[in-house]
């Protein structure tokens, strides 16, 4: 089988003026239509890594290749919905395509149906709970047609029951629709539903692979800090 890469940086270097540096010679590909996350200690660049994949952040040095078509979803999905119901938010990342209402419609209706929210398409977004809202992310992305996901800590603000619903939703779309996810996370238990995990250290990738052993490695270098 031939290896094809969704996500490809390669030497990756950051860093903030008067901040230190944040990534150094950061290199990781990520498979096509596969679900990986980036794990790490407080601090060791995961964030930053996901920012300068998305087009956030400029890397100083080193190479990005990634789908033109990239959704990025916030920590805290406050920061990025932005219309007043569920429907008109899917439906504004559509405005700068070349889309009859007819077409725009559709996109919206497929895009929620996708995340189970169909039903809340006139839904005031205030009156969503945490998860839902970034589901509702997550459906502007589909119907965007984007082919990549990035998402950075999406269930850090959600109880454990909306966390589980999430990165299960994620999983399902990314097997379902053939896309391709990085997922930053700091909840270990999110490891069981991805194919393959990164750790970061300091700023660069330090291991990749089988998701539990990361998981053991990261549990021991946690135990070690001060």
């Amino acid at each position: 089988m031939t290896f094809t890469a969704a996500i490809q940086a390669h030497n990756l270097c950051f860093g903030f003026p008067n901040g230190g540096t944040i990534l150094q010679s950061c290199s990781l590909e990520v498979p096509k239509g596969e679900f990986w996350m980036l794990l790490g200690t407080n601090g060791s660049g995961k964030s930053t890594l996901l920012r300068l994949l998305a087009g956030l952040l400029t890397a100083q040095s080193g190479e990005i290749q990634i789908s033109p078509t990239v959704g990025f979803v916030f920590q805290n999905p406050d920061h990025q919905l932005v219309m007043p119901t569920v429907g008109a938010d899917v439906a504004f990342g559509l405005v700068q395509e070349k889309l009859s209402v007819l077409e725009i419609r559709q996109r919206v209706e497929e895009a929620l149906s996708a995340v189970n929210l169909l039903a809340f398409q006139r839904r005031p977004i205030y009156a969503l709970s945490g998860g839902q809202k970034q589901r509702v992310a997550i459906a502007g992305a589909i119907a965007r047609h984007c082919d990549v996901l990035l998402l950075d800590e999406p269930t850090a603000l959600l109880d454990p029951d909306s966390q589980l619903e999430l990165v299960a939703q994620v999983q399902a779309l990314v097997a379902s629709r053939g896309l391709t996810a990085l997922w930053v996370t700091h909840r270990l238990e999110e490891l069981e539903y991805c194919d393959g995990a990164f750790l970061l250290e300091q700023g660069t990738v330090v291991d990749r692979g089988d998701p539990n052993r990361l998981r053991n490695r990261l549990m021991q270098m946690e135990a070690l800090e001060p």
